[in-house]
């Protein structure tokens, strides 16, 4: 399933309602964009959304970062797919709940589905003072 939004900051609850129909409990969604792009913002929305007020940044640093014990956060970007799994952190996406991965690239995307789990990928492309968000399911 593929789907497109346009939206501002302001709509993005439009994508966050699609998001909680599409994303089902234990499945991995993989964030792409550009700097800024908006993934962190995504994620921050989407755990507010449930009414978890959790402090939600980009663990950048961290690597993971955990909310109300139900969603997994996870930041790439200065790591390798080969560096990520040598941390053990491929064994974390056992864990039951919603895996939002930033910065995640097709070598992951395609190891995780050969290990049976769902991927949904969310690209994320700036449109002057909106995001353009495309989802494939």
């Amino acid at each position: 399933m593929k789907k497109e939004f346009l939206l501002g900051l302001d709509e993005i609850g439009i994508l966050i309602d699609n998001l909680k129909n599409i994303l089902s409990e234990d499945c991995v969604a993989i964030l792409r964009g550009d700097l800024a792009s908006g993934k962190t913002t995504l994620v921050k929305s989407f755990v507010h959304s449930l009414g978890f007020d959790d402090l939600v940044t980009s663990p950048t640093f961290s690597l993971q970062a955990i909310y109300s014990d139900a969603i997994f956060h996870y930041d790439l970007y200065n790591k390798t797919l080969d560096e990520f799994i040598s941390l053990g952190m491929l064994e974390e996406f056992e864990k039951n709940g919603i895996h939002f991965v930033e910065w995640g690239d097709e070598k992951l995307e395609e190891l995780l589905k050969n290990y049976g789990y769902e991927v949904v990928v969310i690209n994320i492309f700036k449109e002057n003072d909106k995001r353009l968000y495309k989802i494939d399911a």
